[in-house]
């Protein structure tokens, strides 16, 4: 019973995985109160490249393009704004190894920072208004830290 229940958790995972990537954006442009979830998947970017996880990384850029698409943002801006807190903030944190949720909050938080510093310079530069800055991204902030506090 218990390696019939291995078989079917694993594509059973990957389905509702799936199932999430594709159509979690298209909810949020339909519901507005739902978290946008950058950072998480910034981070989960980021873990992917630290382990060599192809997965995560496939994972991660298919879900941030597909919420670009959904929310006519601009593109790769939010692959932009992970990369940048890789290069720049990510190694820096490794004395941050023996606290093992400091690193993930830290990085999420940056990466919702990084994102969000780079999208109002967009905005200024181009004179579009591509995001509302209201409680509602600060709601995200918080439930994208939430969501890493609990996985993480």
């Amino acid at each position: 019973m218990e390696t019939f229940l291995k078989t079917l958790q694993s594509p059973l995972m990957w389905s509702m995985l799936i199932l999430f990537v594709a159509f979690y954006p298209m909810l949020i442009s339909i519901y507005v109160f739902l978290p946008l979830f950058i950072g998480m998947m910034g981070y989960m970017m980021i873990v992917g490249i630290e382990k060599n996880r192809w997965s995560y990384l496939l994972i991660s850029s298919v879900y941030l393009i597909n919420l670009e698409a959904n929310l006519s943002l601009p593109f790769f801006l939010t692959l932009i704004a992970t990369l940048l807190v890789y290069l720049f903030f990510y190694r820096n944190l490794a004395f941050f190894k023996r606290c093992t949720i400091c690193a993930p909050v830290i990085t999420v938080f940056l990466i919702d920072l990084c994102y969000l510093a780079i999208i109002l310079g967009y905005d200024f530069i181009f004179q579009t208004q591509s995001i509302v800055l209201d409680k509602i991204l600060l709601y995200s902030l918080i439930v994208d830290v939430l969501v890493v506090v609990i996985f993480a």
